[in-house]
């Protein structure tokens, strides 16, 4: 086993304070502290210091963490081949970790296929956004993350994680009914400028998202309401209060008089979603059948896409 105070030591390096430490390892500042001092303690010199209201890595201590780092790969790689030789696994458990979206559409199906191809397992499925599901896994609260390709995530070549590609998920221009829009095959993203736009809050993932994609459009979106939830932001649009994007994979609720309109573009706007998990824990039988799972259900909706064609607009009428 990985000596608990390493995950505190990457944690930090991770948030950059005590305080923050703490919440992701659901600790109290106090215990981080703790741990850390026993930690330099034991190796024998000082692995942070104190600077102002932060701690700051000391050269002993940067070369632990990369040393920790290195060990937690390796940890994860001996797991998996000490699980792939064993006669039958026992009890294994898995979580998987991902923003809303994907929570209703591709974690149901990954967690499904795992739960068959392990009878005696446990599957847990925590709905996080994309900071807090690559925070999970560092903590080792999540073993498989599905987010939003999207800044300020790890970079791909981050040698904590492995991320894959799973697909592209098409951003739809959200309308009243009654709107000029409403009634074409597709519009370009710069037909709505002009639009009162109703957004995420700001520094939020999809805020950031939607920022981008009119940005490359040639505007900048006049934010007149923020909605966090699809359900609300369905019912400002269908009240006429503006417009908004919608992914593909969102599911709106019933009962609110809008269309999603398909966006042209070269690209067409849309998001990349992928699938995270620790740097070595691939070899892991359950995390293995989860990415595999994932990857399946990805090709079945990209496949699902390409027989239905140009979706067109899609109105969600009052029931």
């Amino acid at each position: 086993m990985i000596d608990r105070r390493l995950t505190v030591l990457r944690m930090l390096a991770e948030k950059g304070t005590v305080t923050a430490t703490a919440q992701a390892l659901s600790y109290t500042p106090s215990a981080v502290s703790h741990q850390l001092k026993t930690l330099s303690d034991d190796v024998g010199v000082a692995l942070v210091e104190q600077r102002g209201r932060t701690l700051r890595f000391t050269a002993a201590g940067l070369l632990l963490l990369q040393h920790a780092h290195e060990l937690r790969t390796r940890w994860e790689e001996m797991r998996g081949q000490v699980l792939q030789a064993g006669d039958a696994v026992r009890d294994p458990s898995l979580t998987l970790c991902g923003f809303s979206t994907a929570a209703g559409s591709l974690l149901p199906a990954a967690a499904s296929a795992v739960g068959r191809a392990f009878p005696g397992g446990k599957v847990t499925i925590v709905e996080a956004d994309p900071v807090e599901c690559f925070e999970l896994l560092l903590a080792e609260r999540a073993d498989v993350a599905v987010v939003v390709a999207t800044d300020p995530l790890p970079a791909r070549n981050d040698q904590r994680f492995l991320q894959y590609d799973l697909l592209k998920d098409p951003l739809d221009l959200l309308v009243p009914a009654s709107h000029p829009l409403a009634s074409r095959e597709s519009v370009a993203l710069i037909d709505a400028a002009e639009e009162p736009w109703i957004m995420d809050r700001p520094g939020s993932t999809y805020h950031g998202l939607v920022l981008a994609a009119c940005s490359a459009a040639g505007f900048r979106p006049r934010e007149t309401h923020i909605s966090r939830e699809w359900e609300t932001g369905a019912a400002l649009v269908s009240a006429g209060l503006g417009v908004s994007l919608v992914p593909r994979l969102a599911r709106l609720p019933a009962g609110h008089d809008v269309v999603r309109v398909p966006l042209t573009g070269d690209p067409v706007p849309s998001r990349r979603i992928l699938s995270g998990i620790r740097r070595g824990s691939e070899a892991r039988p359950m995390v293995d059948a989860a990415l595999t799972a994932l990857g399946d259900a990805a090709r079945a909706i990209e496949a699902g896409r390409g027989e239905m064609g140009h979706p067109g607009p899609v109105t969600t009428s009052i029931t």
